[in-house]
C-alpha cells in the first residue's frame, strides 16, 4: 500500500489504516480472533498511501501458545482488486444478456 515499515510499526491498524466506515466491522473481526474465533474470506477495502483503492480478502486466525491460550492474531490479506473488477464486469455483461 506504499507505507514504509517505519510508518506502520507500532500504529493501531484499525485507527490508522482502515476507512472510518469500515472500522467497526474490522475491529469486530480482530476481536473475534482474540476470543478464539477464526474469520475467513472477509472482504476489506483499503486505501493506499497515495489514495488508490484496493480490495483485500482477509483471514484472521487466533495465535495460540503451547497451552492453547490466545496470544494474538495472525492476519493474512490477499489483494483481490483485479479479481473484483473482473467479477463486476462479468456480472454487468451477464445482466445485459
Amino acid at each position: 500500500l506504499g507505507y514504509s515499515m517505519e510508518e506502520t510499526m507500532g500504529k493501531n491498524f484499525v485507527q490508522n489504516f482502515i476507512q472510518p466506515e469500515d472500522r467497526k466491522s474490522v475491529h469486530n473481526v480482530l476481536r473475534q480472533a482474540l476470543t478464539g474465533q477464526e474469520t475467513a474470506n472477509y472482504e476489506l477495502p483499503l486505501i493506499s498511501k497515495h489514495g488508490k483503492r484496493y480490495t483485500v480478502l482477509l483471514n484472521a486466525t487466533p495465535r495460540r501458545d503451547g497451552k492453547g491460550q490466545v496470544m494474538g492474531v495472525v492476519g493474512v490479506g490477499q489483494d483481490i482488486t483485479e479479481l473484483d473488477k473482473v467479477m463486476g464486469e462479468s456480472k454487468r455483461v451477464a445482466d445485459d444478456l
